[in-house]
């Protein structure tokens, strides 16, 4: 059985959409599709972060400008 889904809505800089709408694209999913998989992929990066009690990839690297 699929996960149950939930519609939210957000602000999003127009430069970061137009960025994942391209990934997105590349990828052939959708936008919504996409942002479900990089945030699931961040997650786990941060779990197994915590896990083996690696720093944030935030406090090691600076941030990116878009």
């Amino acid at each position: 059985m699929k996960p149950l889904k939930e519609s939210i809505s957000i602000t999003i800089d127009g430069n970061i959409l137009s960025k994942i709408k391209e990934l997105a694209e590349m990828f052939d999913r959708s936008v919504s599709q996409y942002i479900n998989m990089v945030l699931k992929e961040h997650l786990n990066n941060r779990r197994i972060n915590e896990i083996y009690s690696f720093p944030s990839k935030e406090k090691l690297l600076p941030p990116n400008d878009f």
